[in-house]
């Protein structure tokens, strides 16, 4: 077994609708970014990524590259389980993230994205757990300047080695 830790972190921004975990919040503002600035795709991405040993998001998702202007950030969860795969004979064991961010509030939403998560990696509902935090009024996420998000990802190498 292996673990890794991601982080990502976008600036608040009316520019686009928000999206975390796959899911979209109509009537909230967005995220700045490359792709669709969805921290937590982007931080399960990094963990995944950093249990394996294959550096990070930044690497193999770079913004220079038109390819992922406004990509949907479930394609580049879905290329990092298959890489992981290939080059390392990983499979995603559970992923637990928690999410920072001072609105809105998250809690009815959370289930969905265990659900988009789980399907993307397949595993089940149960191997996927989302956590909500708010910043308290303290820094970029608590002034609802930001919103980040951090994921733990287990996975086993393949023979367990």
């Amino acid at each position: 077994m292996r673990v890794g830790i991601g982080y990502d972190i976008h600036r608040v921004s009316a520019v686009r609708t928000l999206v975390l975990g796959g899911v979209t919040f109509d009537g909230c503002d967005g995220l700045e970014g490359h792709s669709d600035a969805d921290v937590v795709y982007h931080a399960v991405a990094d963990a995944l990524l950093g249990a394996a040993a294959l550096g990070d998001i930044g690497e193999h998702f770079p913004d220079e590259t038109s390819r992922w202007k406004d990509a949907d950030s479930a394609e580049i969860v879905s290329i990092t389980r298959d890489t992981i795969q290939e080059q390392r004979g990983c499979q995603p064991h559970n992923i637990d993230i928690n999410i920072m961010a001072e609105k809105p509030r998250l809690g009815d939403r959370k289930s969905e994205m265990e659900q988009n998560i789980a399907s993307l990696l397949a595993l089940s509902e149960t191997k996927v757990n989302v956590k909500a935090r708010s910043g308290e009024g303290v820094g970029p996420v608590g002034q609802h300047r930001a919103i980040a998000a951090q994921a733990v990802a287990l996975v086993t190498e393949r023979g367990g080695e």
